[in-house]
């Protein structure tokens, strides 16, 4: 899962992506609401934890940016004003859940859960366990199971997979793929797309899975049950 981390407080924001990649999440982290905008409009985000009091440009300005651009990427607004006006303005103009300065980490992790529980189409089960046609995925074990066993993948191999598996059945954009299991700031060519592609082909193959990734020549890949 790949996530938007925007807050000024450099310690804050140095905790909290570390917290995060430690507990295997994806973390583009960023300080300003000009870079909180930016971001957020790639639309490769699962979820964006963004703090309303930035520089540059409010929190919720980025936030009715960003929904007027219709990227509906979850929300949480994060914030050390926490007057029930407050957060009443905050749900209203966009936010997905609101959290008050200063909270328990595992609190963030717990609604970081229920939002992307909301948002996902597939069948969400506890611990970010994704469910598609007859594999099981595992973020947390990095364990793919399927009708004849299981294996292990690799990050980028997780990732990838979890772009697919938000979205199955639909075609996705080799442009949106790079940026989203690669970052917007990462420089990578094309062929390594393909290979991990053709990586994964193998690994759910091997686990006598019959969803197929087929490629949409020009556009780019989508993960298909056989009914599809």
């Amino acid at each position: 899962m790949r996530i938007l981390l925007a807050e000024d407080d450099k310690d804050l924001n140095k905790a909290l992506t570390w917290q995060l990649t430690a507990r295997g999440y994806n973390v583009d982290s960023c300080g300003n609401g000009e870079e909180a905008l930016y971001y957020g409009k790639q639309n490769i985000y699962d979820i964006i934890l963004l703090d309303r009091m930035l520089p540059d440009r409010e929190g919720t300005e980025v936030m009715t940016a960003l929904r007027q651009l219709s990227v509906n990427t979850p929300i949480i607004l994060i914030t050390a004003l926490g007057l029930l006006q407050d957060k009443i303005t905050g749900l209203d103009l966009g936010a997905d859940d609101y959290l008050v300065k200063p909270f328990d980490f595992e609190e963030l992790l717990a609604r970081i859960r229920c939002v992307t529980r909301r948002s996902l189409s597939l069948n969400a089960q506890p611990e970010g366990i994704l469910s598609y046609h007859d594999i099981t995925w595992s973020p947390r074990e990095m364990c793919l199971t399927g009708p004849s066993g299981d294996c292990l993948l690799s990050r980028r191999e997780g990732d990838l997979l979890e772009s697919f598996l938000h979205a199955p059945g639909q075609t996705l954009a080799r442009e949106m793929l790079l940026l989203k299991v690669w970052g917007p700031d990462s420089e990578v060519e094309n062929g390594n797309l393909d290979n991990y592609i053709h990586f994964l082909r193998r690994r759910l193959k091997g686990i006598g899975s019959s969803l197929q990734i087929k490629t949409v020549w020009g556009v780019g890949y989508g993960l298909n049950a056989p009914f599809l």
